[in-house]
Parts: structure tokens; sequence; C-alpha cells
């Protein structure tokens, strides 16, 4: 543990200033750490802030905090960074120097990490917790009013952990490792890697908390936290009491089975876990059902930005008239088979038609209909046509939005609003 003190003895230089580097300079002007310097490829920055000569900063300082949004691959001064990537830490290490909370959950996996995360913070509320949630998750880490008795739940990306150095989470959770974010780390090595930093200082004390296919990753590396392997079975004995309807289907089951296995390390009683999780509300964008009308239901899953995410709602519908489309993740790949049975039609929208053409052409009826609203429009009449009793309009684009969103947020509430207004228009 550090003291406010000790960092103020150091010298920092702040790379980037997206939201994350902007709660660092505001955590260093709070805690009057004077000695820092900012650098942006971009933004303007203020000029008693700003060094002219990058080279020489990056010399001078002893740590550099980086945005997780910078990749050494992609920055405009890769080669500088990586000439003193020893020196780059994140957010989340100066959080963990500091260790101004009692005790620290860190979350990370391809998916389901900020639902597994609320969840956790939703459970631990209801035990009478002290919580504070942040990270990936939307509030950066920094920007939390932390307190010795603070239980600090953290959503962590493989971008944060690829150059953290201090994190030693007391319950480090890594749910899944799916292909995801390789043109950021270059190739599924150095993703996989980065997750499995989630474990790399933690001691015997803590606890990991590891998906099954990941134990042997986990056992080579000689860590030292206690390894658990959550058992999905043991959780579904349980699942049936919990009266909730976004917990009813197997979307969650496995996440659910981490968290099952986190509660009994902090001793909650399974009574208290069952009761707990009946008010659970989901999060927005992530299989969202938020419409039903006479024979449809609108299932909004914009968070979906690999086929791997979007297997999971493939999975969990019947009736599917599914749009698709997006920007593609870089290696993806839409293997369909089994569920093919679920799927009436599938509609592409974006600027990557070609891409998801190629992956669904003589598998599945389909229509190339670039946008949303398009979309919509073509799916009402196709609903007449096929003549279904029950109808699932599921929006799970299997992509990245940012050929036609500023993110998935956006796209979500674009589909939302445009399902609402045909829906009053048709049904």
């Amino acid at each position: 543990m550090v003291s406010i003190k000790s960092l103020k003895n150091l010298s920092f230089l702040v790379y980037g200033l997206g939201l994350t580097g902007q709660s660092v300079v505001k955590f260093f002007k709070k805690n009057k750490i004077k000695n820092f310097y900012v650098w942006d490829d971009k933004k303007k920055i203020p000029k008693n802030k700003r060094s002219y000569n990058l080279n020489r900063i990056l010399n001078a300082v002893d740590y550099i905090v980086l945005s997780p949004g910078i990749s050494l691959r992609n920055s405009e001064n890769r080669g500088k960074l990586i000439k003193f990537k020893e020196k780059i830490i994140t957010d989340l290490d100066l959080i963990f120097l500091l260790k101004k909370f009692s005790k620290s959950i860190v979350v990370t996996g391809t998916n389901g990490k900020s639902t597994t995360c609320k969840i956790i913070e939703h459970l631990l509320i209801k035990n009478k917790y002290q919580t504070l949630l942040g990270g990936n998750i939307g509030t950066p880490i920094l920007n939390l009013e932390t307190k010795k008795n603070s239980l600090l739940i953290i959503e962590a990306s493989s971008f944060q952990l690829a150059y953290s150095k201090f994190i030693k989470p007391d319950f480090a959770i890594l749910l899944n490792i799916t292909n995801d974010h390789l043109d950021w780390h270059g190739n599924m090595k150095n993703y996989i890697d980065s997750k499995l930093k989630i474990f790399k200082y933690q001691k015997k004390n803590q606890h990991s908390i590891i998906n099954r296919k990941l134990k042997l990753s986990f056992k080579k590396r000689n860590f030292l936290g206690k390894l658990t392997i959550p058992n999905i079975k043991e959780y579904l004995t349980l699942k049936f009491k919990i009266k909730n309807f976004y917990l009813q289907s197997d979307l969650n089951d496995e996440n659910m089975s981490f968290v099952f296995a986190l509660s009994k390390l902090l001793n909650i009683k399974k009574k208290s876990f069952i009761n707990s999780l009946n008010s659970f509300v989901g999060l927005p964008h992530r299989y969202e059902t938020f419409l039903k009308k006479k024979n449809c239901i609108f299932i909004n899953d914009s968070k979906a930005t690999s086929f791997q995410a979007t297997k999971y709602a493939l999975k969990n519908t019947q009736n599917i008239f599914w749009i698709l489309g997006g920007l593609p993740k870089k290696n993806d790949k839409i293997t369909l088979n089994y569920l093919k049975k679920n799927i009436v039609k599938s509609y592409i929208i974006g600027r990557n038609v070609n891409f998801f053409k190629s992956q669904i052409q003589d598998k599945l009826d389909y229509s190339v209909t670039r946008n949303l609203k398009n979309s919509l429009a073509l799916i009402f009449k196709d609903i007449k046509k096929f003549k279904k009793k029950n109808n699932s309009i599921l929006f799970s684009p299997a992509s990245a939005s940012y050929d036609q969103y500023l993110n998935f947020e956006e796209r979500g509430h674009d589909f939302k609003r445009l399902s609402r207004h045909y829906a009053k228009k048709y049904l």
C-alpha cells in the first residue's frame, strides 16, 4: 500500500484524455499531486500541462498512466511508448496502490462482465455490504469516493489489464474468453494473456475464480491465488427457486455460477442468495425484452458485438426475425448449426453487408435492409407472410456499432424507438 505522500514524490504522464484520462487528472488535482503532465494525440492540452517534447517527458517521468483506448500497436507514438513500456500503468493501478477500500472484486471476460458485476453489486447490497462499482462498466474507478470500509467491485477490460502492474484483487473473476479485440491486441495469445493478468499479482490468501476451460492456462502460469472453479450444476439446483423472469432462461447460467461461487466464499447463505436475486433487474441492451404486443416480443441485444455474444440470444429465442450487421470483429465467424431452426429470417444492416452475406447465405432466408428503419418496416410485412403464432423481433447485431452509431447504447435506443413506432403503426 502506498500513501498519497508517496505518490506526491513521483512524476506522471497521463497519456490520453478520454473519460479515464480525465478521471486520472481529476484524481491528481484532488489529492494535490502536482508533478504530472498530460498528452493526447488529438485533443488540445492546457499549456501549463502539455509537453512539447514527448520524448523528454517519457524519459523523465516515473510512470505513464495510459488510457485504455490506446493500443501500443495503433498509437501514432507507438515506437516511443514501447521504448518505455515498463513505466506504463493504468488507473486500476493507482486505486490498488492507495488501497483505500476493505476488499476488492475484479471481474473480466469477453461476454457478460457488466451484467455479472451488476448482479454481484445487487447481491452484496441486499446483504448489507458497503459496495462501490466502477471501471469499464461506465464510471471511471478513480471517480468513486472510496472509503476504508468499501467493498470495491471493478469491471476490468483487457485493455486495462494488459498494462496493469499493481492490481491485486481479493476476488479475481475470469468469466470466459472468446475471439474479441484482436485489432487492439494483435493476436489471440496477447488477448488471453491480458485477461489472465487479473491473477498475476495475487497473493496466496486471495481468491481466483476461473472458467473450467481456462484451468490449465491458470496452472501453467503458477499463479498464487486460491483457485475456485464454479460448478454450474450446483447453481442450477437453486435456479428454479429464484423468482426472476430475467434469470429464467439459460442465457446467464454460466456467469451466475460464478456469482454463486463468490457468494459461498463470502459466506452468504443460499436462502439469502435466492431471495436477493428475486429483485434483480437486467441491464439495458443485454437481451432486453422491452416490448410485448399482440403476438410479438421485441428484444434489444445491442450489446452483442460478436457472434459469440449473439449466439446466446439465438439459442434462447424461438421464431426469430433477426437483425444483424455492423462492424464485424476481426476473425469473427457466424456458425449457426443447430441455431438455424430458431430463425425465421434475417435482416442485414450496416456498411459491411458482404461479410454478413458470405456468412449466412445458403443457410438462412435473408434480406439486405441497410438500416434499422428498413429492417423493421420489412419485418412487419414478413410477420404477416410467415403467419407464426408467436414472433420474436431480435436485434442482436453480432458486431460493433461504429459504422453507423457512436456506441451500442445509441444503437440500442434507436432500435427501441423505431420498434415502438412501427409496433404502434402495424400491430
